[in-house]
């Protein structure tokens, strides 16, 4: 049988898969029409990724879903990164410079305080390589963390440099370490625990870019996010706290009533 609670978190889940099938529909069109205009052809050139923005049509749709379904953090689960734009397609992953074998800590200096956590180089690689290729070119400092999930998925999701969900490197990165999970259950997900950091993607396979999300509270989510990190216990806690505050304006998903501001942030070998 069912639980209200099983219920509760599907329709969560649903209603996320139907946002972003709308935001990769729109990422399309949003691209055709840049493409027109710069080479005046009608030419389409779509590559998986997607727009975090909804347009106002869906979030009425969506606020009509989270009444129904008591769960309004569809894009909660870690909202992707969106895909290069028709001028960046063909930017490269940077070169890999890492040591494949060692740990690296990333460190984010935040307005609510310092939030750290390690990643397996043997592991995640690109995932590693990119982060540590972009905060040494001070990608995401003077960035915020844009997005708060509260029900059915907890996150906070970080490394846009817009702001507004939809920036990135101009470059995706491959999915890695996704059995590190465990295997999916009957409803397709498996519980990414407390003090994972992941890979946010549009949805599709190897789409991920610089936006990533950390998971304050058990949250169940298909298999498809890079777990690249874990935070230590302090950093978890301050977390914890910009979650509890909740989302600005009220509501389950959003920007963060505590504002969390990154003035720096930097990945270290260990």
């Amino acid at each position: 049988m069912v639980t209200s609670d099983q219920r509760r978190r599907q329709l969560a889940r649903e209603k996320y898969e139907r946002q972003q099938q709308r935001r990769e529909e729109a990422r399309r069109r949003t691209r055709r029409l840049a493409l027109v205009i710069t080479s005046a052809v009608a030419v389409v050139a779509v590559i998986g990724g997607a727009t975090y923005l909804a347009t106002s049509g869906d979030d009425d749709k969506d606020r009509t879903d989270a009444a129904a379904s008591q769960s309004p953090s569809a894009e909660a689960s870690p909202a992707p990164s969106p895909s290069p734009s028709a001028t960046e397609e063909a930017k490269p992953e940077p070169a890999m410079k890492i040591d494949k074998k060692a740990e690296y800590t990333m460190s984010l200096k935040t307005s609510q305080g310092d939030i750290a956590f390690t990643m397996d180089a043997s592991k995640t690689p690109h995932t590693t390589n990119s982060f540590k290729s972009l905060a040494d070119k001070k990608f995401f400092d003077g960035t915020k963390c844009h997005r708060l999930t509260t029900d059915g998925i907890f996150v906070l999701q970080c490394g846009d440099p817009k702001g507004d969900g939809t920036g990135g490197p101009g470059y995706t990165i491959p999915d890695e370490n996704l059995t590190a999970l465990g295997k999916a259950g009957a409803d397709g997900a498996v519980t990414y625990p407390a003090g994972t950091v992941a890979m946010a993607n549009t949805g599709q396979a190897h789409t991920g870019g610089s936006q990533f999300f950390l998971v304050y509270k058990d949250s169940k989510l298909p298999p498809s996010y890079t777990p690249f990190g874990t935070m230590d216990e302090k950093s978890l806690k301050t977390v914890e706290a910009i979650g509890k505050a909740g989302v600005d304006g009220g509501g389950a998903d959003g920007a963060p009533k505590k504002a969390v501001n990154i003035s720096k942030l930097t990945v270290d070998k260990v």
